[in-house]
């Protein structure tokens, strides 16, 4: 048959076990032997089955559906030379009715979709080249973009609404924010090399932004030596990783998909998982870290603002966790989403961990930023970590041998951008202006029947629950898929469970139900994508009616009794 039969068990949710096909039933076994094999049985052969009874399926469209899920089932009862049509025919209903995901009857399945079988398949079998391993060279937000390479994306991306891809709109026509260079004049030493940890000048404007924001009136301020300027937010994160020492690393799920290969790559630390609690609100309790440093982790790494979530842990939990932290673990804080803080009515306030930092050069909080999220700018690469000076001359001296530092001209004019009261300004120009784009989605996506609780109060993305869908599309790789057909792109929840090494089993992971869906494009990207996003509900919501109809017209058939020659 076309199927063979590790992809029927898949299809069926259990591909994680191992399987033998039992000789005198034809039904599959739990198998403990090392060396398993599966049978490819073609139950067409038998001749037994009767399929007169399939025009009723198949005038709702689902005769396919059906006749593969009864050809399965006679794969399985065959080869005892007969069956009972309607026991045979009822015991396939009912494997379709009793399941969540009605898994034999649906049009597309959670697990033997054809976008299931890319994602699990992405990087299996013969390698062409010898010293290449692919599994290295993509992140969740690249693979869903390849995918919209197939569909159209690369030729026509002014078509497309791309709500997957982290990136914030980027035009000057936001009220009240102030106008992005058009130009920018290269000096003598922009055409030098520059320093790996970064231009002193710029070192030393980060430095007062934070100390003006978040420093004031504390006797420990940071200098320029407490700042290393970086290319871009990845790059920050592997150059911090690549100076610690052997550790425990405890890391949240769901978080940024790009932790996921920066903690496979490196073998100075182990990278251990903490999943938060979808009933909690993915909520990082204070508790729970001290929970993990007596169990023995020594460094923390999480984004906050959250990605995907778009929650946000501040003071005073925020203070309690670094006083948990002191002295006992370092604490690395992506704050890349700072500025899109809601909580404080828009004032311009921003989320960061230097407040609440005794000594600047004492405390092991490292701090990574820069201009891609909150100043909007992620095509200049610019970012920085903000730290104690032992770690930053640690972190910028590696870049010798693993980036070779920023650009040089683009840090020079990233100067006149951090002036405090400008950068005040602006953050309050761009929280206005987020939150209602945040609040037009919310609304609309309500409107469509998806479930949301708590409006996220931070980011600009939303952590979109699929699981009052129809079957069809109730898990993120399916949504994603379907959305691929109306030139619609998101990204599918399984990427934010962080899995580096690949050492857990992702098959029923808690986020295949969700998405992560971003509001950053301009709001006519968003209603494209919104008007895009209806089609697909509506579309999948009528096929889930035909199957209604189809169950109701079932419960009253009767069927005659066939036995097989």
């Amino acid at each position: 048959m076309a199927e063979s039969a590790r992809e029927i068990l898949r299809g069926m949710g259990i591909s994680n076990r191992k399987f033998s096909m039992n000789r005198n039933t034809g039904t599959p076994r739990v198998s403990t032997k090392a060396a398993r094999r599966f049978s490819t049985h073609d139950p067409s052969a038998n001749g037994m089955f009767d399929t007169s009874f399939l025009h009723i399926w198949e005038s709702h469209g689902l005769g396919g559906s059906l006749r593969g899920c009864a050809r399965r089932e006679l794969g399985w009862r065959g080869r005892n030379g007969g069956t009972d049509q309607r026991e045979m025919f009822e015991g396939v209903w009912r494997k379709g009715k009793e399941s969540k995901a009605s898994k034999c009857l649906q049009i597309g399945t959670q697990t033997t979709s054809t976008i299931h079988k890319q994602f699990r398949n992405a990087h299996e079998g013969h390698r062409p080249h010898a010293g290449l391993d692919p599994t290295r060279a993509s992140t969740g937000v690249i693979w869903c973009t390849e995918r919209a390479y197939e569909h159209g994306f690369l030729e026509e991306p002014e078509l497309w609404a791309n709500l997957g891809q982290g990136a914030p709109e980027v035009d000057d026509e936001i009220e009240g924010s102030f106008e992005r260079p058009h130009t920018i004049d290269i000096t003598m030493a922009g055409r030098e090399y520059g320093p790996t940890a970064g231009i002193k000048s710029l070192r030393a404007a980060v430095a007062n932004l934070y100390n003006v924001h978040h420093r004031e009136g504390k006797k420990s301020l940071y200098s320029w030596e407490n700042v290393c300027i970086v290319p871009g937010g990845r790059a920050g994160l592997i150059r911090i990783a690549a100076v610690l020492n052997n550790a425990y690393l405890g890391f949240f799920i769901p978080d940024y998909t790009a932790y996921n290969e920066m903690l496979s790559l490196f073998k100075n630390f182990a990278a251990i998982p903490s999943p938060l609690s979808e009933e909690d609100g993915y909520h990082i309790n204070p508790d729970k870290i001290a929970e993990e440093i007596a169990r023995g982790t020594s460094v923390i790494l999480t984004s906050n603002p959250r990605n995907p979530t778009g929650k946000v842990v501040k003071n005073p939990e925020l203070a309690e966790i670094q006083n948990i932290c002191r002295d006992r673990a370092t604490l690395v804080m992506d704050e890349f989403y700072g500025g899109y803080n809601y909580t404080s009515d828009c004032d311009g306030t921003t989320i960061s961990a230097a407040e609440n930092v005794d000594d600047v050069d004492e405390d092991d909080v490292l701090i990574i930023d820069g201009l891609t999220k909150r100043f909007r700018l992620p095509g200049w690469r610019i970012a920085w970590i903000v730290g104690p000076k032992e770690f930053i001359q640690a972190i910028g001296s590696c870049g010798s041998y693993l980036d070779g530092g920023a650009n040089v001209p683009f840090q020079e004019a990233a100067i006149p951008m951090l002036e405090p009261t400008k950068v005040r300004t602006e953050m309050k120009a761009l929280q206005t202006h987020f939150r209602e784009k945040r609040d037009y989605v919310v609304e609309r996506l309500r409107g469509m029947g998806f479930k949301i609780g708590t409006v996220p109060d931070s980011t600009f993305y939303l952590w979109l629950d699929l699981e009052g869908l129809p079957d069809q599309i109730s898990d993120g790789l399916n949504f994603f898929q379907a959305c691929l057909s109306e030139r619609v792109i998101v990204v599918p929840g399984i990427f934010f469970d962080l899995n580096p090494s690949k050492r857990r089993d992702l098959f029923d992971s808690p986020c295949h139900h969700f998405v992560r869906f971003s509001y950053g494009p301009k709001m006519e990207t968003l209603k494209m994508g919104l008007d895009g996003i209806e089609r697909v509900v509506k579309k999948y919501a009528t096929v889930a009616d035909g199957e209604n109809a189809v169950s109701s017209i079932l419960s009253g058939f009767q069927f005659s009794s066939v036995q097989s020659s």
